[in-house]
């Protein structure tokens, strides 16, 4: 029987600021995140009361060690990230562990290209709405321009007709 090797690369997903003060402070163990809580109550309290609050939400203040929380590769980490997020833990089963991890990998893709899709397609629709304000603007002002020049042609139309409230004269010969 084959077994396939497990071997995931979740690079579409950079670690950011706060995953590497994590994996650094687990590094470290349960003392490392004591000691940041006190330096953070000592600060700014509110720094340190979030801590805390995360340090027991996530179980890191009571159990045994933070250490065995991370392992010392990259890969494991992404593992172990992607297993978190996901709800799923591996299994036991490299070659059943090794197809969730495409097929999420796949997903992963899949979704993302679906999101660039929507993107594109509320541009689309943006530049629509946009084009469409701008024809009604640009109407908008020729119809203005048109009724100013049809004013102006009024007038000289006026001069033409006779004015009522003034008597006629008649003329001198």
């Amino acid at each position: 029987m084959n077994t396939a090797a497990h071997t995931t690369d979740y690079t579409a997903a950079p670690r950011g600021w706060f995953s590497r003060t994590e994996a650094w402070l687990d590094e470290r163990g349960k003392g490392a995140w004591i000691a940041a809580m006190v330096v953070s109550f000592i600060l700014f309290w509110p720094v340190g009361l979030a801590l805390l609050a995360y340090m027991i939400w996530s179980k890191r203040m009571f159990s045994k060690s933070c250490a065995h929380r991370s392992a010392r590769t990259p890969q494991a980490w992404q593992d172990r990230h992607m297993s978190h997020r996901h709800g799923f833990s591996t299994s036991g089963n490299t070659a059943f562990d090794a197809y969730k991890a495409e097929t999420l990998r796949r997903l992963m893709s899949e979704q993302e290209a679906f999101e660039a899709f929507l993107e594109r397609l509320r541009a689309a629709k943006d530049k629509s709405e946009f084009d469409q304000f701008m024809d009604e603007r640009a109407e908008a002002a020729q119809t203005a321009r048109d009724e100013a020049y049809d004013i102006e042609d009024e007038s000289d139309e006026i001069d033409d007709v006779e004015v009522l409230d003034e008597p006629k004269r008649a003329k001198k010969k």
